[in-house]
């Protein structure tokens, strides 16, 4: 199993973090202990994760000004990857900002913020069915950010709950590097979109990867998970890094203790036999986690 692949010019470790969870509940609002939100992203980074994905939606500017304050000035191999297409109110809902001139505001926040001069990636998020994609054009926003990349503001550009028709549109505008999409072990609606994206050396990130608002629970997965002394998600992860080399995965947490348990799933090999019990548990939970 590949433990990195290149992506956005640089060699990542296929193991990220994603920063969502270092906000307040529900993503709003500082957290509840910013000290230990600046040891979990220092402790990251240190482990080896060279790959953070945040956005300035959250809290709002919350993850992104926490990134600033524990890693700052930014390792030179530490890519950096935000979303675009959202706004919070002052009551912590999200509101779209999908607008060209939205879009450009928020790379304004990410880079004063981040406190950068150039975004490694900006994905576009597609807002929607926070679950599934949904159809519909999307050129006037990639030119927005195709503008933004050729002024030297964002260096790559990826897309977030997007179909495949929508990369494919959006590729005739700008180079796509990555697709960040909700996928997981009983969650497969993307194989053939990741199957795609591998084929074309662009990466695929699920979102969700443990299961989303409910965790992925099955007997099988706690079985296999027992057998090879490790959490039933870690078994989640580890699956997702052997389903494509192309997969690129950012859990997140606030807890040290958790971002450990997390990266030790990036060392577990699974025979040819345990994924086939894995595989098959995707086949049976399609719809619903189970």
């Amino acid at each position: 199993m590949m433990k990195t692949y290149e992506f956005a010019g640089r060699e990542v470790n296929r193991m990220g973090y994603g920063a969502m969870q270092l906000a307040g509940p529900g993503v709003f609002g500082p957290p509840k202990d910013r000290a230990s939100a600046l040891a979990v992203l220092r402790e990251a980074v240190a482990a080896g994760v060279n790959h953070i994905d945040t956005s300035d939606f959250y809290g709002p500017h919350v993850t992104n000004e926490i990134i600033r304050e524990a890693l700052h000035p930014y390792p030179s191999n530490l890519t950096i990857v935000t979303k675009l297409g959202a706004v919070r109110d002052d009551k912590g809902g999200w509101l779209p900002a999908f607008e060209p001139d939205d879009l450009r505001r928020g790379v304004e926040d990410n880079l004063r913020n981040l406190a950068v001069d150039a975004i490694d990636v900006v994905n576009l998020r597609i807002m929607g069915d926070i679950h599934r994609p949904t159809e519909g054009s999307i050129e006037p926003q990639m030119h927005a950010l195709a503008t933004m990349q050729q002024e030297g503001k964002i260096r790559h550009i990826g897309l977030s709950n997007a179909t495949s028709m929508q990369v494919r549109d959006a590729r005739k505008i700008a180079p796509i590097v990555c697709v960040q999409n909700h996928y997981n072990l009983v969650n497969r609606d993307d194989d053939a979109l990741v199957d795609e994206l591998a084929r074309e050396h662009s990466a695929y990130v699920p979102f969700f990867p443990l299961g989303g608002f409910s965790p992925i629970q099955s007997d099988t997965l706690a079985r296999i998970a027992a057998r090879l002394s490790a959490t039933p998600m870690q078994i989640a992860l580890a699956w997702l890094l052997h389903r494509s080399p192309n997969i690129l995965l950012i859990p997140g947490t606030s807890s040290v203790t958790h971002l450990r348990e997390n990266l030790k799933a990036a060392d577990i090999v699974l025979s040819d036999e345990v994924l086939k019990e894995l595989n098959a548990i995707g086949i049976a939970g399609a719809g619903p986690a189970r």
